[in-house]
């Protein structure tokens, strides 16, 4: 009888060193929402591991546009983001959702579409390229999903003096992430919008060259800024704010931010660091 006793209570010891082991770890864990261009260009999978192994917080994460992003976030559904839609940040904030913005590093939107250039856009102002992909009804691949990318577009059509064509048959709206939307862009040997690391991924997944080409940039208006947005604890109280506050400043770090400036694809920046 003696001996149950020991064994069971061994085991409950055991049953409690896992749980309290559990625990710890689950407190050592975040949950990130973050934008798809992040993901699809590998930046994270390079970037996570360094910073696990830094600060001994487990971080996984699930990509999205970022207006989805933000809801996640809204809902308490996730500890901290990691997007690139500044108005929309900032009413983030603004509302009580979001508690501290840190801008980390950014790139630059470019207008693609074929080699070819039916519309003939390439080398004019965003207004101008606008205006000769309607007239000349080129198929154009928008988003469609709420995103930051999405978001910026809807603005430059704004800025042109043009009504959002969500109406007309050759702007095809794909609700998809940016990878696949510039997929769709191919096949259709039509234009899209990208920011400039999701285009030298796709470049670099086609050898480097790639059929659709870089038509349109280097307007201030396409400037792509990234921040990392920590939640309000008064509207998410269980979310790990100590913890997201450490990823913003791990991101801002001095290490962080040079392994941001040495991520390259085919000799070129895909982020910019740029955190103060």
């Amino acid at each position: 009888m003696h001996g149950k006793k020991l064994v069971s209570s061994l085991l409950s010891g055991i049953f409690l060193l896992v749980l309290a082991t559990y625990s710890l770890a689950s407190d050592k864990s975040l949950m990130m929402a973050t934008t798809t261009s992040t993901d699809n260009t590998g930046l994270l999978e390079y970037l996570i591991p360094h910073f696990e192994q830094e600060t001994g917080i487990a971080l996984k994460w699930t990509a999205t546009g970022t207006g989805k992003a933000l809801k996640l976030g809204q809902n308490c559904d996730v500890d901290v983001l990691l997007v690139h839609a500044p108005p929309a940040e900032k009413a983030y904030i603004e509302k009580g959702y979001g508690k501290d913005r840190r801008e980390v590093m950014y790139n630059d939107f470019v207008i693609i579409g074929p080699g070819s250039d039916p519309a003939g856009i390439k080398g004019k102002s965003i207004s101008d390229a606008l205006a000769a992909v309607k007239s000349h009804t080129a198929p154009f691949m928008s988003r469609g999903d709420d995103s930051g990318t999405n978001k910026k577009e809807k603005l430059l059509w704004k800025g042109a003096g043009i009504p959002l064509p969500d109406t007309e048959s050759w702007y095809i709206q794909t609700g998809q992430g940016m990878l696949a939307t510039i997929t769709v862009a191919q096949e259709k040997k039509g234009y899209t919008m990208t920011d400039r690391g999701t285009y030298i991924k796709y470049q670099d997944s086609q050898g480097g060259n790639a059929p659709l080409k870089v038509l349109v940039e280097g307007d201030k208006i396409l400037l792509n800024q990234y921040s990392v947005l920590t939640l309000d604890p008064a509207n998410c109280p269980k979310a790990k704010y100590d913890l997201a506050l450490k990823f913003s400043d791990w991101m801002a770090s001095p290490s962080a931010q040079k392994l941001i400036g040495d991520f390259r694809l085919l000799g070129q920046e895909l982020f910019i660091p740029n955190a103060k």
